[in-house]
C-alpha cells in the first residue's frame, strides 16, 4: 500500500489512475507527493518520502537538490501541456501585430447610435500587419519549442531555431523546413519575433539581457512563456524606453512592467486549458506508479532514466553517490549472502548514481538482510525492496 500526499487541485481523472493499492491524502508519511505549483522549499521530508512528481514541466518550487541528497527521485511531465502553451505563444504573436484587444475595447466604448458609421470611419486606427512572411527566432526546441516552430512555419513564417541539446526525438519531430541557426546571434539578427523555450538554471538566469537586446531588431518582439528570471526587467524596460525593442509579452507577472504601453502579460495561462491539466495530471500519475511499483524512472530531473524488465519476484532500488567500486560492493554482499543476482543495471547523473539489482529469492528474513547490507554501505542514500 502506498500513500499519496497531493498539493494544489489535481485533475481528478489523473487521481482516478491510482488503484485499491494506493491511498491519497491519509494520515501518515507519504510515499510521494504529488503537486502542480505548490512551494516544498519549505517543508521537511519524510524518511519514507520516495518520489515527488510535479504535473506540469518546470520544478522550481521543489528543492532538487536537498531532494537527491535525501534520495528521493523528481519527476515532471514535459510536453504534457506543449501544446496547450505553444497556441498561446501563437495566440500572442498575432495580437502583437493585430490591434485586435485594443478594438474590441473601443467598440464597447462607442456611445453613437450610428454604429456601422462610426466603426467604418474609425477602424484603420486598428490597422495592423500579417505574421506571414516575418520570421520567427525559437530559443530551445524541446516539447513546447519544437512545435512552436512547427505550427508557425504553417502560418507562413520563416522559422530559424537554436538548440545545442536537442534530442533525437524532437530532432525527428522538428519538420525541415525549420531552419538551424548556429548560434544565437543569427536568432537576434534575423529575427522579427523572438520566443524563448529553455529551461530556468543558474546558466541561463537573466539569459536575456542589454547584451543580446541590442543585437535585436529596433522592431523586434521577444516573447517570454517560459521564466520570469530568464529576461532582466530592467534591461528589457530600458530598451523598450529607448525604442531598440517593440514590444515585451511574458506569462509571467511583474510590478515593473505593469503600466509599460509596449508590455503586454498574461497571468500565467500557459498550461491554463482544462487537456493540459488533465493530460499533466495523468502524466504525473503514471510516472509516479511506475517508479512505485517496478523502480523504474522516465522523466526524472535529478536521475538518469532507467528501465529493466521486472520479471524476478524481488527487486531492490538503490541511491547512492556516484563512487568508485560500488556496484563490486553491492555485488560482495550478495555473495556474501549466498544470492544469485538475476539481473542488474546502473546509470548515474553527475555525483549521485541509481542502481536496480533483482534477485529470485523471496525469504522475508533475508530480505531483511540484504537491505541492512545495503544500507551499511558508504555514500548509499536510499535502499527500498519491491515484491511482485
Amino acid at each position: 500500500m502506498y500513500k499519496i500526499k497531493t498539493y494544489n487541485k489535481i485533475a481528478p481523472e489523473g487521481l482516478a489512475l491510482f488503484d485499491a493499492n494506493y491511498k491519497i491524502n491519509e494520515n501518515g508519511n507519504p510515499d510521494a507527493i504529488l503537486l502542480r505549483s505548490h512551494n516544498l522549499h519549505d517543508i521537511e521530508f519524510n524518511p519514507e518520502l520516495k518520489a515527488i512528481a510535479r504535473a506540469g514541466a518546470g520544478t522550481n518550487n521543489i528543492p532538487i537538490e536537498k531532494a537527491t541528497e535525501a534520495g528521493i527521485v523528481v519527476f515532471n511531465t514535459p510536453g504534457a501541456n506543449a501544446n496547450a502553451v505553444k497556441e498561446l505563444v501563437l495566440a500572442c504573436m498575432i495580437l502583437s501585430v493585430r490591434p485586435i484587444i485594443r478594438g474590441a475595447q473601443w467598440i464597447k466604448n462607442i456611445t453613437t447610435d450610428d454604429l456601422d458609421t462610426t466603426v467604418e470611419s474609425n477602424k484603420n486606427e486598428f490597422k495592423g500587419s500579417e505574421l506571414e512572411g516575418k520570421t520567427l527566432g525559437v530559443i530551445g526546441l524541446g516539447s513546447i519549442g519544437s512545435i512552436v516552430a512547427n505550427d508557425a512555419y504553417r502560418l507562413g513564417m520563416n522559422v530559424i531555431g537554436y538548440d545545442p541539446y536537442v534530442s533525437v526525438n524532437t530532432a525527428w519531430n522538428i519538420s525541415r523546413r525549420v531552419k538551424r541557426a548556429l548560434n544565437l546571434d543569427e536568432i537576434f539578427r534575423e529575427s522579427d519575433f523572438i520566443s524563448i523555450h529553455v529551461p530556468l538554471n543558474e546558466n541561463t538566469h537573466h539569459f536575456i539581457s542589454k547584451h543580446q537586446i541590442y543585437k535585436m531588431k529596433k522592431d523586434a518582439v521577444l516573447l517570454n512563456f517560459s521564466r520570469k528570471e530568464l529576461v532582466n526587467i530592467d534591461d528589457v524596460l530600458d530598451a523598450l524606453d529607448h525604442d531598440n525593442l517593440d514590444q515585451y509579452i511574458t506569462d509571467f507577472v511583474d510590478k515593473q512592467l505593469m503600466e509599460h504601453p509596449k508590455v503586454l502579460i498574461l497571468p500565467h495561462l500557459g498550461a491554463s486549458t482544462y487537456e493540459a491539466e488533465l493530460n499533466c495530471a495523468k502524466a504525473a500519475v503514471g510516472t509516479l506508479t511506475y517508479f512505485l511499483e517496478t523502480g523504474n524512472i522516465l522523466n526524472s530531473v535529478n536521475f538518469a532514466p532507467m528501465e529493466l524488465a521486472f520479471n524476478s519476484p524481488t527487486r531492490f532500488t538503490l541511491i547512492h553517490k556516484n563512487q568508485p567500486k560500488m556496484l563490486g560492493q553491492i555485488s560482495h554482499i550478495a555473495g556474501e549472502l549466498n544470492i544469485n543476482i538475476d539481473n542488474m543495471m546502473n546509470r548515474n547523473s553527475g555525483d549521485y548514481a541509481y542502481t536496480i539489482v533483482d534477485i529470485s529469492d523471496t525469504d522475508p528474513t533475508l530480505l531483511a538482510k540484504v537491505k541492512q547490507s545495503f544500507d551499511g554501505i558508504d555514500s548509499m542514500l536510499y535502499t527500498r525492496i519491491i515484491r511482485q
